[in-house]
């Protein structure tokens, strides 16, 4: 699981990487704004302003590579110096190469959630058994946690950290995003955590505002809730914060456009969504299971749902969601923008796959909604097959390269799309990275790799095979890999915008019987527009041609079938993006 690098890039050039989020602290000046206006040649701008437009050009908010469209904020940071840019981990740079992987899980239950049932501590030491380094604890919004289940959780997570040092322990909550579907929202510990998720949760929850109908204002409220988000961190309330959806398409009410407004509204904060859901065990067949969907994905259009998404979107493919797995898909659309969305997997444990414990007799709903938390669990003398989730690490796991084993550490990795997921411990690591031909290092997971135009280039993933049990008491195999490629073509007119054409599996190899560490070459050709490139693996147990046609991907995962949907025969992992700008 981890892997630890003592090198660096041999090229030191800084870059900004596109959003079209106004920041309204910065300030440009008049060199600056005259380099940015390219009706202007630069015959008829001063040596300065020359000079400026130059490093502009480099940076790629200029010409060739502009298709990733800038902010002030971006092109203050390509015009400061390398510390500048630094700072603000949601800008892209190169020469962040991960020092240390850490597995995590960002989405889990306790007894403060109204269909929870274990403290804080039980799933905090589960998920540190079964192998992670970080979690958060993300309780459902709504009235009761808004008035005192954020207070009462805090100190169950403070004594979790003290007792679990070497386990990272966030608080969060699971937002009830108005006018559309649940999200991860979550702070860096401090001194401001609880005031900070106390007051966005009674100003800005779905089911605290009653917002949850699919409006123009209520979309605007969430909208206004992320850049709130954004600011308790300008203000230094909170270190930092994050955003990310929780199970896009299981209802069908997170539509293209809202996605991409919140990813807009500040893109320091709202940085992805679960490619992969939780309740895992959900799909197990009867008489191992309760033969439901896997990932609770049996659902299908209500009056809030996007009307554009087809039957086959609420279901899950090979356990991720049709957002993610859709080679040219929804995801692909945002990538295909030049907008930085990264994908997490996670256990969304509420209740766990045979487990024995239960809530105890008076503890109920209206002894819930009196005291904001259910009483403890107890022992319950019977094995509960038929629940859907399984412990944090169990199955799920995000992998997150930080430059440390800290909070912040973990959140950078997080927005800087330093990622990859797996399930069931398909692999022991997975690393990526884009270079030229002949260098030695390249750019790694979710940066964005600046290159002449002309130069050859490849696409280096390296896999160490498992060689380990997971937890269901076998070593898994990985039997395929597949690269996909799409072409960088700039902002949508269409908003609502859920497929791209320009993207589709080019490479599929058969890793069958490989061991140990070892190194697949992908020739990308010379670099000419821009691009990206993203990488999966599988078991190979489970296959079709993909929702877009065989054209696009040949083989890829196969549409989940509700009551029948054994998670653990059929294993994926996905990174997320590198992006290559020529210039």
């Amino acid at each position: 699981m981890g892997h630890t690098h003592g090198h660096g890039h041999d090229h030191g050039h800084d870059h900004a990487h596109g959003h079209d989020h106004h920041h309204p602290n910065t300030e440009l000046d008049a060199a600056t704004l005259a380099a940015l206006d390219e009706s202007v040649p630069d015959s008829d701008l001063s040596p300065s302003e020359v000079s400026r437009r130059a490093l502009l050009r480099s940076a790629g908010i200029l010409g060739g590579t502009a298709a990733l469209a800038a902010t002030g904020a971006q092109v203050a940071a390509a015009t400061t110096p390398a510390t500048a840019a630094a700072k603000d981990g949601w800008i892209f740079r190169p020469g962040n190469r991960p020092n240390v992987w850490l597995a995590g899980d960002h989405h889990i239950h306790t007894q403060l959630s109204s269909d929870g049932m274990y403290r804080v501590i039980d799933q905090a030491r589960h998920a540190a058994a079964f192998g992670l380094d970080w979690l958060v604890i993300t309780d459902h919004g709504g009235a009761t946690h808004a008035r005192i289940g954020v207070d009462l959780v805090n100190p169950q997570i403070k004594a979790a950290r003290s007792e679990l040092r070497n386990t990272l322990i966030f608080q969060g909550l699971e937002w009830n995003i108005p006018a559309a579907e649940h999200g991860t929202v979550f702070v860096a510990p401090g001194s401001r955590e609880v005031d900070v998720l106390k007051q966005f949760e009674n100003s800005y929850d779905g089911s605290v505002k009653g917002a949850g109908a699919n409006t123009p204002v209520n979309e605007a409220l969430a909208v206004s809730g992320i850049q709130w988000l954004g600011q308790q961190v300008d203000q230094r309330r909170v270190a930092d914060a994050l955003f990310l959806a929780n199970h896009p398409a299981r209802n069908g009410i997170d539509s293209p456009h809202e996605i991409r407004s919140w990813r807009d509204a500040d893109p320091r904060i709202a940085v992805g969504f679960e490619g992969a859901p939780g309740h895992q065990a959900a799909g197990l067949p009867q008489g191992i299971g309760g033969a439901s969907a896997r990932g609770f994905y049996g659902n299908s259009p209500n009056a809030n749902s996007f009307p554009g998404y087809p039957a086959e979107s609420y279901r899950t493919w090979g356990g991720f969601d049709w957002m993610t797995a859709t080679v040219g898909g929804l995801w692909d659309s945002l990538l295909a923008e030049g907008k930085p969305w990264w994908i997490s997997a996670n256990s969304d444990s509420h209740v766990n796959w045979n487990e024995t414990a239960r809530r105890p007799d008076g503890s109920s709903q209206a002894q819930f909604d009196r005291d904001g938390r259910y009483m403890d669990p107890v022992y319950g003398n019977t094995l509960n097959s038929t629940a859907g989730d399984f412990w944090p690490g169990f199955y799920s796991r995000t992998h997150v390269g930080a430059d440390r084993r800290d909070y912040l550490a973990v959140m950078e990795g997080l927005r800087n799309g330093r990622v990859w997921v797996d399930h069931g411990a398909l692999v022991k690591g997975v690393e990526v990275e884009v270079r030229e031909v002949g260098k030695r290092y390249g750019e790694p997971l979710g940066g964005a790799l600046i290159t002449r135009k002309g130069r050859a280039l490849e696409l280096v993933v390296r896999i160490t095979a498992q060689t380990m049990p997971n937890w269901a008491n076998f070593v898994p195999t990985l039997n395929r890999v597949d690269v996909i490629q799409g072409a960088v073509t700039g902002p949508v007119a269409d908003r609502d915008t859920f497929t791209t054409p320009n993207t589709k599996v080019v490479r599929q190899w058969d890793t069958s019987g490989r061991r140990g560490t070892f190194e697949l070459v992908y020739p990308l050709g010379k670099a000419e527009a821009p691009f990206y490139v993203r990488v999966r693996g599988t078991d190979g147990n489970r296959s079709q041609p993909g929702y877009l046609g065989a054209s696009i991907d040949p083989v890829g995962p196969q549409l989940d079938v509700v009551g029948d949907a054994d998670p653990w025969v059929d294993l994926w992992f996905y990174t997320n993006p590198i992006w290559v700008l020529p210039k």
